[in-house]
C-alpha cells in the first residue's frame, strides 16, 4: 500500500501547519497567508521544498521571503524556487 499524500490526509496538513509555526512574528503571519491561499493546491513536491524551507532558522527565512537572499546548495531546486515565489506572492 503507498503512503498518504499531503492532500489526502488531514493529519498530515495539519501537522504542516503547527510545523510552519514560527518564533518570529512577521514570518508566522506570512506562512498563515500562504495556507490560507495555497494549502489547497500544494502538491507533495510542494510540500518537500516547503518541508526544506522550514528547516531554516526564522532570520534565514525572513531573508529569504524578502528576497534578500536567495536559495542556496540543497535548496538551490526549481521546487523550492516554486515554493518561495508563492510564498513571496502573499
Amino acid at each position: 500500500m503507498s503512503e498518504a499524500t499531503h492532500q489526502s490526509d488531514p493529519a498530515r496538513r495539519a501537522r504542516l501547519r503547527w510545523r510552519a509555526r514560527r518564533g518570529l512574528l512577521e514570518n508566522d503571519l506570512l506562512l498563515q497567508r500562504f495556507f490560507e491561499r495555497h494549502e489547497a493546491t500544494l502538491t507533495d513536491e510542494d510540500v518537500g521544498a516547503l518541508t526544506a524551507l522550514l528547516d531554516l532558522s526564522d532570520n534565514d527565512l525572513m531573508d529569504l521571503f524578502l528576497a534578500r537572499t536567495e536559495p542556496q546548495g540543497a535548496l538551490d531546486t526549481p521546487a523550492v524556487a516554486r515554493v518561495l515565489s508563492m510564498l513571496r506572492s502573499v
